[in-house]
Parts: C-alpha cells; sequence; structure tokens
C-alpha cells in the first residue's frame, strides 16, 4: 500500500485493502481472547488465593463464556477457503412432486432468509419463480456478508423432508426434496472465459412485483451457456442491462463451481473415493412424523427440535460441518503422507 502507484489500479487497490481488513479483523479477535483468557486466569488465581467461593462462581461464569468465544473464533480460522469471506449466490430448486416440494422450497427459503437476517446479512432477491399453487419454483438471492459463502456451502445439496402434508386431504405422510446451490461472488480477479458465442440470451418480462417499469417491459433475461446446458435467470434489477450484468456473474460464478466439482471428482477417483456430487446427493433430512429430527447425514449431527431449525437455528449443523470437513483435510493429508 506504500507504493506511490497503489492507487492506479482502483479495483486492485480495493481488494488488497478489503483484505489488510480482514487479517487486521482476526489479528484484532486474537488480541481480545487473549485479554478474555488472561482475565480468567486472573481472576481464578485470586479465588485461590482468597479461597473466595463468590470469585470462583465468576471464574467458572467467565470460563464458559471464553469457551463458546473460543469456539466461535476457531469455526471463523477454520473458513481459509480462496473465497470463504466472500458473498454468496444462493439458489433453490424443489424436486419432483408439484406443491408439496414447492411448498418444501419455501420452507427452507425462510429458514435461510431467518438465518441469514440473524447473523446481519444483507439478502437481495435476483430471481422468484412462484409456485402454481403455493410455494416457489426457483429463487436466487445474493447474500452479502462477511464469510457468507464459507458458512452457507455447509449447505449444498438435497435437503429432504417427511411430514404429513398439509395439502392431503387423507392426512397422510409425504417426502419432499429441495436442492440447494451455493457459489461464491467472484470479483474481476478471477477471470472465467466466456465467449459471445458460447451463449444465448432471451429476455422476457419480469414475473416478480415491482414499480412502474417492472412487468411492462422485457427486462428479465435469461442466459444458457451452450457447452454446459447451464441455464442462469435475473429479473431483479430495472433495466435488461442491469439483469444481463448481474446473471453473467452468477454463470461466472456457476461455471467456477461446476469446475471445481469435477477437479474434486478426479481427486476422489484418484484416492478410490465413492462420492457422489451430482444434484441427488441427499445431505440432510428434515422429519416432523412421526418423530422431530434433523440429521446431517455427512456429519452425524442431528437435533430434536426441527421448528428450530427452520425457524432458523442452523449454527450447529454449519459448525460440525466446518469440523468435519477439517477433519477429513487432516485424515487425507495423513494418508498421503502414509502413502508416500
Amino acid at each position: 500500500m506504500s507504493i506511490p502507484t497503489f492507487w492506479d489500479d482502483a479495483d486492485g487497490a480495493k481488494q488488497i485493502i478489503a483484505e489488510l481488513n480482514q487479517i487486521k479483523g482476526v489479528a484484532e479477535h486474537f488480541a481480545v481472547m487473549r485479554a478474555r483468557m488472561d482475565d480468567l486466569v486472573l481472576t481464578l488465581e485470586l479465588a485461590q488465593e482468597e479461597d473466595d467461593s463468590d470469585l470462583f462462581q465468576e471464574a467458572n461464569k467467565k470460563a464458559d463464556e471464553f469457551k463458546t468465544a473460543l469456539d466461535e473464533f476457531e469455526l471463523e480460522l477454520l473458513l481459509d477457503g480462496p473465497y470463504d469471506h466472500n458473498n454468496a449466490i444462493f439458489e433453490l430448486h424443489p424436486g419432483a412432486g408439484g406443491t408439496e416440494s414447492q411448498d418444501w422450497a419455501s420452507i427452507l427459503l425462510r429458514m435461510y432468509t431467518r438465518w441469514a437476517e440473524g447473523r446481519g446479512y444483507k439478502i437481495e432477491t435476483l430471481d422468484y419463480q412462484p409456485g402454481d399453487e403455493a410455494g416457489v419454483k426457483s429463487v436466487t438471492l445474493m447474500i452479502k456478508g462477511y464469510n457468507a459463502y464459507g458458512y452457507l456451502k455447509a449447505d449444498k445439496g438435497v435437503h429432504r423432508l417427511v411430514r404429513i402434508s398439509p395439502f392431503d386431504s387423507s392426512g397422510r405422510r409425504h417426502t419432499s426434496f429441495a436442492s440447494v446451490d451455493v457459489m461464491p461472488e467472484l470479483d474481476d480477479s478471477v477471470e472465467i472465459d466466456i465467449r459471445p458465442d458460447e451463449i444465448k440470451v432471451d429476455t422476457y418480462r419480469s414475473t416478480g412485483a415491482g414499480g412502474q417499469h417492472v412487468n411492462t417491459t422485457d427486462s428479465a433475461v435469461r442466459i444458457t451457456h451452450l457447452p454446459t446446458g447451464v441455464v442462469v435467470t435475473c429479473q431483479s434489477e430495472r433495466s435488461q442491462i442491469q439483469n444481463r450484468a448481474v446473471a453473467m456473474k452468477i454463470l461466472a460464478a456457476r461455471l467456477y463451481e461446476r469446475k471445481r466439482e469435477e477437479q474434486e471428482a478426479e481427486l476422489a477417483a484418484i484416492r478410490g473415493e465413492q462420492k457422489d456430487i451430482a444434484w441427488g446427493s441427499q445431505i440432510r433430512s428434515y422429519v416432523f412424523h412421526p418423530y422431530s429430527m434433523v440429521k446431517d447425514h455427512r456429519t452425524g449431527y442431528e437435533v430434536g427440535n426441527a421448528q428450530g431449525v427452520v425457524d432458523g437455528d442452523l449454527d450447529g449443523f454449519v459448525n460440525a460441518y466446518l469440523r468435519w470437513q477439517l477433519h477429513r483435510r487432516s485424515s487425507q493429508t495423513d494418508d498421503g503422507e502414509g502413502n508416500s
């Protein structure tokens, strides 16, 4: 930052400043944790010297609070991927089953919205297709905030619901599925080659509620990437040009994520792992009948309060996934060293 030409590239300078602020944030958080630990040790030593039960009680309370804060700090440090700190592009798609699955998708939309709002993240709806009778056919959100992608990547995959259907007059139990897809918002430093002759651009009238220009002009944009068949849409902005720019950003993120998954699949094949990264890879079950439970099938983490989870209490699952991912990385490193 001290070189004279630092601000010649304004975008590059902003990225460096953002990275510096992130590093400063971690360092400052560490300093706060160190100070809290010193205070805790001092309180405990004083309680032992004076044999004071009130001080022992205060030390125990501080120890519990410190452990909780330390766990959160440790999880923050686990988000060390190249794009974990980025905003997240979040997509929801119901599975087969019509109204049942579309309603399940709307429940998930509410769950993630509440979770994101609880963390102070900003939510922008980029595309929203309502269901025929209830729920949603598809939705794309931009969730803005520090570590948004790092946390939300834990929920990528298929989510399964078991409940007594409110749409079944016979009161029978139904199983529904919905797919969650999460991608990082990429900045200009990440180059994704998308040639003009590889895309097909369609425009159509926006279906969402809006102001005087929305629903009266063909401002919504659908882009199809011909080599891969990837389709993205955007109808949140007022103009076709703005919607196209946002759609291209989503397309770049989708293509990046697709390439990353292909690389992971190749590595898994080399290691001999049986790993399915397709749309149908079920990661979590939400059971409301005949009992209440939500279980993550990757980590084994489960809770009995299913209603609390769909009300936005997801931190336990996110934390369990990050620790599970760290354990898998450590195991793979150990295997690699042993094999070498």
